[in-house]
Order: structure tokens, then C-alpha cells, then sequence
């Protein structure tokens, strides 16, 4: 019997958590595992360890399924890789930093990249020489087993069926073919960490300028200095000081 322990590790945003069922199913180059459930609970930012046994030896793990399924709730989940580390020692990643959304199974390929001589690089580093190995990304001349050809042709056409073209109007640029972005899946829409990042920036800019009395102000400013007073906080001013010279635009009884 092998025994692989697997490493699965959710994304560290606030709500990048779920409480629905994930299980996983290794497929190797000889074989595949059963499905094999991690847990019910995730934590942004913490990881879940297992042993998944098999009744033999899998050959190189080539590629992972996670399988999210819910009773009730939907609960979405952001993974961030999955670590299989083999009998024998050998340590596969697996980079997926994608959203799980609904009872989905996604496939993610191995992470590995390949290293070769290269003659003439582009950029040689200080130090380095012409037998320096130069890590290069995956081609598809590369993929040798059937699994994994259809995977990188399923990904194509997912992608493809996802990112369609549509004329707005005559004259205009093209859009996407969606009526609107909440159509889009989680990971092709704007990042969440970006939006939640702006929309707080946003907040604290608003409330710096209000406290400031840019906000409040509807006349003009006297001198620089007034106007130093909003928008520098150099000279041991601090926001608010203007607040006394400039008047509010409602009584404050």
C-alpha cells in the first residue's frame, strides 16, 4: 500500500474560508486514488493535513481534483496550493489560487516548470554561464500523457467559452458577452482583496477630507496656509485644525 500526505492550504483573505465538504483525488501517470474527503471546516490563512492510501504505487502525481460539495449553504472557497509529498520522498505542488464556487470539481496540473541550457539568453545574470540551467515554463509538446492532453484542451475551451466578444455599438470597441460582470466567474471578476482594499481606502480618504474641512469648506481658502492646513499635515498641524476657520454649512445645536 502507498501513502501520500497531502498539504492543503487556503488563501489568507478574510473570507476565503468555507464550511462545505472538499475532498481531493490524486491521479498519477499509473493511476488515480479514490476521492478522499479533507474536512469540512477551512480557515483563511491555515492549512489541512492527510494521508491518502493507496493500494499501489501511482507513479508521478501529474495532476489534483478538489471536489467541493455542499448540503445546505453555499459557502465559497479560495484554495492557494496543494502539497503531495509521495512515498518515496518526491514533492509535487500543485499552485491553484482560484475560487471554488457550488459543487465543482476543478482540475489543477502539477507546477513544476522545466529547466534546460540555454545558449543565448536574453539577460545574462552576473556569475552566470552558458551552462546555466534557465527555468522555462511547460509547452505543449511537453505533455505526453493522454490525461493531460485533455485537460490543457478542456481549459482552452472553458476559457474560451468564457471570454466571448459582443458589439456594444457601431463604432464602439468590443465587450464582453455578459450583460453584467456579476455573471462572471469569481476569478475572472475584479480581485475582491482589490476591491475591499480600494473601497476602505476610499472610506479613509473620505473621512481624512472630512475632518480636514475639505469636504465642509464653501468659500474660498484666505491664504496658502489655510490650504496647507487641508492637504499637509507638516508643522505639527493635524486634521481638523481648520475646522475653526471654516464655517459649517449647518448649526451644530
Amino acid at each position: 500500500m502507498a501513502i501520500y500526505k497531502v498539504t492543503v492550504a487556503t488563501g489568507d483573505m478574510v473570507e476565503a474560508g468555507t464550511n462545505n465538504s472538499i475532498s481531493i483525488t490524486l491521479v498519477g501517470s499509473y493511476g488515480e486514488s479514490r476521492q478522499t474527503t479533507v474536512s469540512f471546516l477551512f480557515l483563511p490563512g491555515k492549512e489541512k493535513s492527510l494521508s491518502v492510501h493507496c493500494g499501489q504505487d501511482l507513479g508521478p502525481i501529474v495532476l489534483i481534483r478538489l471536489h467541493k460539495w455542499r448540503l445546505f449553504l453555499e459557502d465559497a472557497w479560495f484554495c492557494k496550493d496543494v502539497r503531495v509529498t509521495a512515498p518515496n520522498g518526491t514533492l509535487y505542488r500543485f499552485p491553484c489560487y482560484q475560487w471554488l464556487e457550488g459543487v465543482t470539481t476543478v482540475e489543477v496540473r502539477e507546477g513544476s516548470g522545466r529547466t534546460q541550457p540555454c545558449p543565448h539568453p536574453p539577460l545574462m545574470a552576473r556569475g552566470s554561464t552558458f551552462d546555466t540551467p534557465f527555468f522555462l515554463g511547460k509547452k505543449l509538446v511537453d505533455d505526453k500523457l493522454q490525461i493531460l492532453k485533455e485537460h490543457r484542451h478542456q481549459e482552452l475551451a472553458a476559457r474560451q467559452e468564457a471570454y466571448r466578444w459582443k458589439n456594444f455599438a457601431q463604432g464602439w470597441p468590443r465587450c464582453l458577452n455578459v450583460d453584467s460582470i456579476f455573471e462572471l466567474d469569481s476569478n475572472i471578476q475584479f480581485s475582491r482583496v482589490r476591491a475591499n482594499n480600494f473601497t476602505g481606502f476610499l472610506i479613509f480618504q473620505g473621512a481624512s477630507h472630512f475632518l480636514s474641512g475639505f469636504l465642509l469648506r464653501r468659500t474660498s481658502w484666505n491664504s496658502l496656509d489655510e490650504m496647507r492646513t487641508i492637504f499637509s499635515r507638516t508643522q505639527g498641524r493635524d486634521i481638523g485644525e481648520c475646522l475653526v476657520c471654516c464655517p459649517l454649512p449647518f448649526p451644530l445645536h
